[in-house]
């Protein structure tokens, strides 16, 4: 689950992790209030899920009441598009109102799970404010990396390392330090798979402040933290990903036209691997789970089938806890109580399979059964024009 900046940006405050005065606002009626309140500049900024808000248009400097006024009309409502977003762009509905800050450094810090090392690694570096992927390409050097044992938790040797790497001052050494005695705990407690903030400037009078905030939480913790679960807003869900979870389904949307039914995370990363082998390009990812029966197979036939970019089927499925003759009567069952008029190409091995290919062929529909994973990808060959 990811954050809203202002999301954050709350929940920093909390723990007194300094951030720049401001509020969140979805008209420009109600700028003037806070320009009385912040007082002038001003920062303007989009509140979508996507970097890059900057270059496409999203975030402005104003330093005039009647600047403020134009640029929240302008971004509020707006498409904006960035590297992140797509073609599609995503419509702005809130914007953030900072307080303008005097910029005199800004630098890169952010905390993510090392998976390799089962650690949390910290990443700093003093080129704040741009993409750190550029940096890290162009200049390695610069990009600063202190292992954290959480068993251990952070140390003073941890955050000296990195004062050191980055060049602070005994005073700004402080800071941070006592920055990140806030920060660590507050990845850890709140279950964060990522945390950046981009950039982490130091202002005029020597204080660091943190002007961005990105933070994703992993949504399998999410039963621990209802106060965030409570956090997303309709608009950043996709429709179909919000209704599979509402009756049980793993399901995530992509941009391909080939749908997919599975049951198990790695056969279904396995067939997405294997319909972009064949040239096309898989419309989701949707695991059924091991135990599915016939209705949960309908429910997800059902999704599938309301995502208009869908142009074929591919069901791959191992039976095992799911038997191979409670898949056939599924696919059964939904492909007469939907009116299924799209090509479905169906692989089953294992519980049953011989029965569950006995109902699938004796079910009088235009079904293209496969024995194997080297069928199914000429099959799924033939279907590439259909993207």
């Amino acid at each position: 689950m990811h954050l809203h900046e202002y999301q954050a940006k709350a929940l920093f405050r909390e723990v007194g992790i300094p951030v720049p005065d401001g509020q969140v606002i979805d008209e420009p009626r109600q700028l003037l209030p806070l320009i009385d309140e912040l007082g002038l500049p001003l920062v303007i900024k989009a509140q979508v899920l996507a970097g890059g808000r900057g270059k496409g248009g999203g975030v402005r400097l104003v330093r005039t009441a009647s600047e403020a006024q134009a640029a929240a009309t302008e971004i509020l409502g707006m498409e904006l598009v960035t590297a992140q977003t797509g073609d599609q762009g995503k419509t702005v509905r809130k914007v953030m109102v900072e307080q303008g800050i005097d910029i005199t450094r800004e630098l890169y810090l952010s905390l993510l799970i090392d998976r390799d090392r089962a650690e949390i690694v910290i990443i700093g570096s003093q080129d704040g404010g741009m993409a750190i992927e550029e940096v890290a390409a162009r200049s390695p050097e610069r990009i600063i990396r202190v292992q954290v044992n959480p068993l251990i938790g952070l140390q003073g040797y941890h955050l000296r390392q990195l004062a050191f790497g980055l060049e602070l001052s005994p005073q700004l050494s402080r800071e941070l330090a006592s920055l990140l005695q806030k920060l660590y705990p507050f990845f850890m407690t709140y279950d964060c798979s990522q945390l950046e903030i981009n950039p982490l400037v130091v202002t005029s009078t020597g204080q660091l402040l943190a002007v961005d905030a990105k933070v994703e939480i992993d949504s399998n913790s999410l039963y621990r933290h209802p106060e965030l679960a409570a956090l997303a807003e309709p608009d950043d869900q996709d429709p179909l990903e919000a209704e599979a979870r509402a009756i049980g389904l793993n399901y995530i949307r992509l941009d391909g036209t080939i749908g997919t039914i599975v049951n198990g995370a790695g056969l279904a990363m396995a067939t997405m691997d294997l319909i972009k082998q064949a040239g096309a390009e898989p419309a989701n990812f949707l695991d059924v789970g091991g135990g599915a029966s016939a209705e949960m197979i309908e429910k997800g036939f059902r999704l599938l089938l309301s995502d208009q970019r869908v142009r074929a089927i591919f069901i791959n499925i191992f039976g095992g806890i799911l038997r191979c003759d409670a898949l056939a009567r599924g696919v059964v069952q939904a492909a007469r109580s939907t009116g299924l008029t799209l090509p479905v190409i169906v692989r089953m091995e294992g519980t049953n399979v011989d029965e569950g290919r006995r109902i699938l062929a004796e079910s009088g529909l235009t079904l293209t059964i496969v024995s194997t994973l080297t069928d199914a990808v000429r099959e799924l060959t033939n279907l590439k024009d259909l993207q």
